[in-house]
């Protein structure tokens, strides 16, 4: 299949609902205006400029971050996290498309807000919920979290949810939740493998349908296990645009899972992509 059936293909999987939007930091390089961290290493580069942390943890971030929980506080984790993710870029075309798509649910696996005002501005008239990966450390007990779509906290789900946007490990917005430290993921990746911090719905969401991951790189043992745990008994055929030649684990990783690589620039995948959606985004 050549690119451009492959980009139609897609489209037409996302406008039927067959499609998960998995998307990751790299989105960002779509975004002209983006003020906020776009990888791990600029986020733990901001937060050790702040905070004196030991020199072989410096570009560390998981790991840097816990040095700031234990010798400071986790407010202080907090509020560096809320400083470097104060802004919420424009989305891209992308972003756009992607929220007015037929998708039932998206996963977003960084701390910007960029795809939840993505949301707020394709379906201003709602029907949307979204779910928040939790620290243990604040949050003790309790794996995740509800919000409406106007950023109200829910006891629970409501009945007719609507579609769902899922970030794993947390967000800026509404409410500051963060996994980024060595604990907040030991305690996740601890119970990962039988689900237990994976919501109900987006396990009931992810069955059947393929995943097309955007933004994302396969290269550390974290990403890698976010995504295997959250495909776990989806479809056997997933997408992700990774333009650089990968690298031998992220190879291992797109071959045991059924990901076929799309080895197109992302700026290139986006401006097709978008053209592909748009004419069922106008009949909406």
């Amino acid at each position: 299949m050549n690119d451009d059936a492959l980009i139609h293909d897609l489209a037409r999987r996302l406008d039927a609902g067959a499609l998960i939007p998995y998307m990751g930091p790299g989105l960002l390089a779509l975004c002209p205006d983006a003020k906020v961290p776009a990888t791990p290493l600029a986020l733990a580069e901001i937060m050790t400029a702040k905070v004196s942390v030991p020199h072989k943890i410096r570009k560390r971030l998981t790991q840097a971050a816990q040095f700031i929980e234990n010798f400071k506080h986790r407010k202080s984790v907090v509020s560096l996290m809320d400083e470097a993710f104060a802004t919420t870029p424009q989305p891209s075309a992308l972003h756009a498309a992607l929220a007015a798509s037929g998708a039932p649910l998206w996963i977003d696996t960084w701390y910007d807000d960029t795809f939840g005002r993505a949301l707020a501005m394709a379906r201003p008239e709602g029907g949307w919920v979204r779910i928040q990966g939790l620290s243990q450390s604040e949050h003790f007990g309790h794996w995740t979290c509800v919000y409406a779509d106007d950023g109200e906290r829910l006891a629970e789900l409501p009945a007719e949810p609507g579609r769902v946007l899922y970030q794993p490990i947390g967000n800026r917005r509404p409410a500051s939740n963060y996994l980024v430290s060595d604990s907040d993921y030991v305690e996740v990746l601890t119970e990962i493998d039988i689900q237990t911090p994976i919501p109900a719905l987006v396990q009931q969401q992810r069955a059947g349908r393929g995943f097309l991951f955007v933004g994302c790189r396969f290269d550390d043992q974290l990403t890698r296990s976010f995504a295997r745990q959250i495909m776990k008994r989806s479809s056997d055929r997933h997408w992700a645009v990774l333009p650089e030649p990968p690298t031998r684990m992220e190879a291992r990783f797109l071959e045991e899972q059924g990901i076929e690589r799309i080895a197109m620039p992302l700026p290139d995948f986006a401006d097709a992509l978008v053209q592909a959606l748009a004419p069922a985004a106008l009949a909406a």
